[in-house]
């Protein structure tokens, strides 16, 4: 039973499968949704864009930040690598720094995790009857339509990214000589500071 708790612990460590997965499912939002609602698609709208072309320039945007980032996250499946580049002048010399991959994968692990948390509970007590929402993107929507649709897709992308990612994090942290008390002392307050941040923005979103 020990040596079973031992490889559950270290199960992170020895896989790299929160990175590709992380990957993978950045880049099935980033061309299935974004890319998508940025040519004209309308599944998800339920409603009439109140502007269009601004809107389809965002979903472009969000979906290119989403595919750059996506590609960023595969540099934690290897710790042992000196340089991101290494095939880029000036850049590709300068060696990794862990700090430099960690802190603002573990921050953006937190933003996305808020996210999904706040806007899944908003969705919830919106469908309960619980609360109202306003939706100014939109002239005419099925509010009830769109709500399910940011619970069941939207959000839950969010809320698995951030899953994801922070796992990743995990997985880069133990791989490239992190003490394991730093680890779980980390992990710990990423778990608060996860909670907090969630709490803040769903207080946000409903005031």
């Amino acid at each position: 039973m020990s040596q079973r708790n031992h490889s559950f612990a270290d199960f992170p460590r020895i896989s790299a499968w929160p990175v590709y997965a992380g990957c993978a499912w950045a880049l099935l939002y980033a061309v299935l949704i974004r890319f998508y609602q940025a040519a004209g698609g309308t599944i998800g709208l339920p409603g009439t864009i109140h502007d269009p072309d601004a809107f389809r320039q965002a979903s472009y945007n969000a979906g290119v930040a989403i595919t750059v980032c996506a590609f960023i996250l595969l540099a934690l499946a290897n710790p042992g690598r000196r340089a991101l580049f290494p095939r880029i002048p000036w850049i590709g010399r300068r060696r990794v720094q862990r700090f430099a991959l960690l802190a603002p994968t573990l921050f953006f692990s937190c933003i996305l995790l808020a996210h999904g948390v706040a806007g899944m509970l908003r969705n919830v007590l919106f469908l309960t009857g619980s609360i109202s929402i306003d939706l100014p993107l939109f002239d005419t929507v099925n509010l009830r339509l769109f709500s399910l649709w940011d619970l069941l897709v939207y959000e839950l992308w969010f809320l698995i990214m951030g899953v994801l990612s922070g796992l990743a994090a995990a997985h880069y942290a133990q791989s490239s000589g992190v003490s394991p008390s730093a680890i779980r002392v980390g992990a710990l307050l990423y778990s608060l500071v996860s909670l907090l941040a969630s709490a803040l923005l769903l207080y946000a979103v409903l005031a």
